[in-house]
């Protein structure tokens, strides 16, 4: 299992926009090869921004990759860079990505 996230830290006077972004777009993920789940998650609120997160499960990193190089991929991400949203972000996102090496499930 692989995880794919991307932290985002955003103004926090728009933070309401960026969940609309968020909210309101077509991922362009079900249905791909090996993607389990994908979360959106709000973090801890700094004096200069509130943390965000997008954390997206795949069976491995093989099809996290090819979903990278695929149409689905381009599509998702093609309104990423539009000028209304100067000043939504704080610097670019940070991509992480992690190897799962252990799960632990809940037996009740």
């Amino acid at each position: 299992m692989f995880i794919a996230m991307n932290r985002f830290r955003v103004n926090p006077q728009r933070t309401e926009e960026f969940e609309a972004i968020w909210l309101e777009r077509e991922t362009h993920l079900q249905g791909l090869p090996g993607f389990v789940e994908f979360h959106m998650l709000r973090g801890p609120a700094e004096e200069d921004h509130v943390l965000y997160a997008s954390h997206t499960i795949w069976r491995s990193r093989e099809d996290f990759e090819a979903w990278t190089h695929s149409e689905a991929f381009r599509a998702a991400h093609a309104n990423a860079g539009q000028s209304r949203r100067e000043g939504l972000y704080l610097g670019p996102p940070k991509f992480e990505g992690f190897e799962v090496i252990q799960t632990i499930e809940n037996d009740a």
